[in-house]
């Protein structure tokens, strides 16, 4: 379930409702945000291996499902510009179980998102200082990033531009150093990173399965429609342009790094490959740049993170759907929800054990779901509901959405045995508590208003 961003520390918003200040270039600046240019690094030594060094292939197959899904969003949010993006879509078409249930699953990105985060922290802070354990910097992260939680400090769009501006500049930089180091070593073949001998397509689409994960933030776009000026036609336009420029970053990036090291197998270690790899392509200068852009990116990552799952959690716990004596209070003091906080740290200190590979397919286990249900939202509302017909009707709202659903499935089933075990056991915990909230469905199933001022209010009252 995906809420309306509510900022930290705001508590008092118009009565009227929220300001409508972002038109389509804020919009696309939030989705990268969330996305993070950067994100290739993550999993880019566990994905090459997965590939066989044929990690932009991935992407591209990827990009492929995400475009098509993106297309999905943008028409969905036309018909509903309003908060609960992927939850409400599936509501409304399928009905309350599934709509409970496709939020549910995209709850398992939300939870883990900040673990994720963590994580990565630990791992590449560990090897640039290996006398620290990865675990203490883990640790440390989750420490830092819940105390300005709890504290309420406010993220400003501007903080945003600033934190992507530099991301994107490493990201610039990165592939100038690539193109010389390229030019410096003639032999490097410029097919190997999509194509070669080696090529196995189950790989790479297992591979692709796992970069899925790369993608999550286009669909945030969705859920800033209250914030948006003319919301029906900012919010799909910036939908796809995120998910197109996020695509463009990601398999440039992935191509130029598989450039500077086209042999997988020299990848010592897959966690923190990206470490050693902006030292081969420029050295120390270019190593402390990363590290300190990749820094930044995880700690505002998970600051966002854990912001946006806790309000979720604040959002159900206040409707009943989660115990209300955890999640639907809020602190008098600092006027967040303190108890969901705490909650989404305590499972983040998972990350002092976790293994980054199983993390991220886990992750994208619960994207990968919630997609594939916002494809056939598309096909249920315009096709069955509304009786949409003509040849453009089956193009935009049949063809576009079923070949979106049938790459998201693919995808899907593409990841590794224990990300889908893990996936399909939190699915059944979702359908047992259902059952158990609805006493056997003999009660009405909830709906979860994810509307800012709704949440805004209840802050009011309880302080």
């Amino acid at each position: 379930m995906t809420a309306t961003r509510l900022h930290p520390g705001q508590t008092n918003p118009s009565p009227d409702g929220l300001r409508r200040v972002l038109g389509v270039t804020g919009l696309v600046i939030f989705g990268l945000a969330y996305m993070d240019p950067m994100a290739v690094f993550d999993t880019y030594g566990v994905v090459s291996q997965t590939t066989h060094g044929h990690v932009p292939t991935a992407y591209l197959v990827t990009f492929g499902a995400m475009i098509f899904t993106a297309f999905s969003y943008a028409v969905l949010v036309r018909a509903y510009p309003s908060a609960g993006s992927t939850y409400t879509y599936a509501r409304r078409a399928f009905g309350g179980a599934i709509g409970f249930l496709t939020g549910w699953a995209l709850m398992l990105d939300y939870l883990l998102l900040p673990l994720i985060n963590y994580l990565l922290i630990g791992i590449y802070l560990n090897a640039q200082f290996p006398a620290v354990p990865a675990w203490a910097f883990c640790l440390a992260g989750v420490v830092v990033v819940t105390t300005v939680n709890i504290v309420g400090i406010v993220i400003m769009h501007r903080t945003n531009l600033a934190l992507v501006g530099l991301q994107l500049a490493f990201v610039l930089v990165f592939l100038v150093v690539a193109a010389l180091y390229t030019h410096d070593h003639p032999g490097t073949s410029l097919l190997q990173p999509l194509y070669d001998q080696g090529f196995d397509g189950g790989d790479v689409l297992g591979g692709a399965a796992v970069v899925s994960l790369s993608f999550l933030g286009f669909d945030a776009v969705s859920t800033m429609s209250e914030d948006a000026h003319h919301p029906r036609r900012t919010v799909p336009k910036a939908i796809v342009l995120t998910a197109l420029l996020g695509g463009l970053i990601f398999f440039s990036v992935s191509y130029a790094a598989s450039l500077i090291q086209p042999n997988y197998q020299d990848i010592s270690d897959p966690d923190s490959a990206a470490h050693d790899l902006v030292a081969i392509a420029g050295g120390p200068w270019l190593q402390a740049f990363f590290l300190a852009s990749y820094m930044a990116a995880c700690i505002a990552a998970a600051l966002s993170a854990q912001a946006g799952v806790t309000r979720i959690l604040f959002a159900m716990g206040r409707d009943g759907v989660l115990p209300r004596v955890i999640f639907g209070r809020i602190s008098k003091r600092f006027h967040t929800p303190v108890g969901a906080t705490l909650f989404v740290a305590a499972l983040s200190l998972a990350a002092l054990v976790a293994d980054l590979e199983t993390m991220a397919s886990i992750v994208s286990f619960g994207a990968l779901a919630a997609f594939s249900l916002v494809n056939l939202s598309v096909i249920k509302h315009f096709l069955i509901d509304q009786r949409r017909r003509g040849i453009t009707a089956i193009l935009i709202y049949g063809i576009s959405p079923v070949i979106a659903f049938g790459l998201t499935a693919w995808l899907w089933l593409s990841l590794s045995m224990l990300a889908f075990t893990v996936g399909m056991g939190w699915l059944l915990a979702g359908f047992c508590y259902l059952l158990g909230l609805t006493r056997w469905f003999r009660r009405p199933i909830p709906e979860v208003s994810f509307d800012e001022t709704d949440i805004a209010a209840n802050v009011s009252r309880v302080s």
